[in-house]
C-alpha cells in the first residue's frame, strides 16, 4: 500500500493512494493511524480490506497536493558509499562498516516543491536514495529484527552542496541547506524487499543514475541494526541508505544542477519524486 500525506488547502491529511484515487484515512475507526500502526500486519490487512471494499472516503489525486510523508523527522541518518557502483566511480574501497552522517531535518521539502540553489560557487548535486522510516523504537536490535520496527519506505533525494562539503571536510552543512531533502511521494508500508528495488534519477528527462538496491554494501537490516547499536531510533526517524553511481560531481565533465533544471527520483513500487530547481 502507498500511504500519502496530502492537503486540499486545509490541514494535512493521510490517505492510501490507489491509482487516481486517495482513500482518506480520516474515515478509519479510532482516527488516523500512527506510524507504529504500520508495523502491525493485522492493521495493514484491515486498511487494505477497507480500501478494497471502498468503505473509506475517496478523494481524486488531481485535487490534492502531496506532502512529504514525514514533515519533521526526529533525525535523518545517511549512509555514505553504500552502493558498490558509487564506490567504484570514486575509485574507493568498499567500507568495512557503514559510513554515517546526518542531514538537518529542516531540509525536508515536499514532492513538486522547488529545490533552492544557494547560488555563488556552490555545486548542487542530486542523489536518489531509498529512505527507511522507523515505526517503532529500536535499540540494539539484530538485523532480522529490523523489519518489524520499520513503518515503511519512501524516496529521498539527498541533494548535496559539494562546495560546502569539500570545504568543510565533512558533510553536514553541504547536505543541510534548506530544501535539500525532498521526500516522498508515498510511504510504502507493505512487506516489500527493500534490498531488491530498481532506483533511477533523471535530470531534465535524461537518466543520470540507474541501479538496484541489490548493489547495497550493507542491506537495510544490517544498516539499521548497526545504527541501533549506538543510538536509539524513534518512530519517524529516517535512515537514508545511500546513493548509486552516476552523481554529477564525479562525471566528466562535472554535471551538477542549475536553476531551471528538474529532478525526478524514482524507486520501484514507491513512485517518482519530482522537484524543480530554482535560484535563491
Amino acid at each position: 500500500m502507498q500511504v500519502v500525506r496530502y492537503t486540499r488547502g486545509t490541514a494535512p491529511a493521510w490517505g492510501i493512494k490507489s491509482g487516481e484515487t486517495i482513500h482518506a484515512l480520516a474515515g478509519v475507526e479510532n482516527g488516523e493511524p500512527m506510524l507504529s500502526d504500520w508495523t502491525n500486519p493485522s492493521f495493514r490487512d484491515r486498511i487494505e480490506r477497507a480500501v478494497t471494499e471502498g468503505s473509506l472516503p475517496q478523494v481524486p489525486t488531481d485535487s490534492v497536493s502531496l506532502l512529504a510523508p514525514i514533515a519533521t523527522p526526529g533525525t535523518i541518518i545517511c549512509a555514505g558509499l553504500n552502493y558498490r557502483d558509487h564506490a567504484a566511480e570514486q575509485d574507493e574501497e568498499l567500507p568495512e562498516q557503514p559510513m554515517l552522517f546526518s542531514k538537518a531535518n529542516s531540509a525536508v521539502t515536499n514532492p513538486n516543491d522547488p529545490i533552492v540553489h544557494p547560488g555563488g560557487d556552490e555545486q548542487v548535486d542530486y542523489e536518489v536514495e531509498l529512505a527507511v522510516v522507523m515505526g517503532r523504537r529500536a535499540s540494539a536490535i539484530e538485523p532480522d529484527e529490523v523489519y518489524d520496527h520499520v513503518a515503511g519506505y519512501t524516496v529521498l533525494n539527498d541533494v548535496s552542496g559539494r562546495t560546502a562539503q569539500f570545504e568543510d571536510g565533512q558533510f553536514f552543512r553541504g547536505k543541510s541547506y534548506d530544501t535539500f531533502a525532498p521526500l516522498g511521494p508515498t510511504l510504502v508500508v507493505d512487506d516489500i524487499d527493500p534490498n531488491a528495488l530498481d532506483v533511477e534519477l533523471r535530470v531534465n528527462g535524461e537518466i543520470k543514475q540507474s541501479s538496484n538496491t541489490e548493489q547495497f554494501v550493507f542491506d537495510v537490516g544490517e544498516l539499521v541494526s548497526y545504527i541501533s547499536q549506538s543510538l536509539t531510533l524513534q518512530p519517524g526517524d529516517i535512515i537514508s541508505t545511500g546513493t548509486p553511481g552516476g552523481v554529477g560531481i564525479f562525471r566528466e565533465p562535472v554535471d551538477c544542477l542549475d536553476p531551471g533544471d528538474s529532478c525526478a527520483a524514482t524507486i520501484e513500487g514507491i513512485g517518482t519524486l519530482s522537484n524543480p530547481v530554482i535560484g535563491k
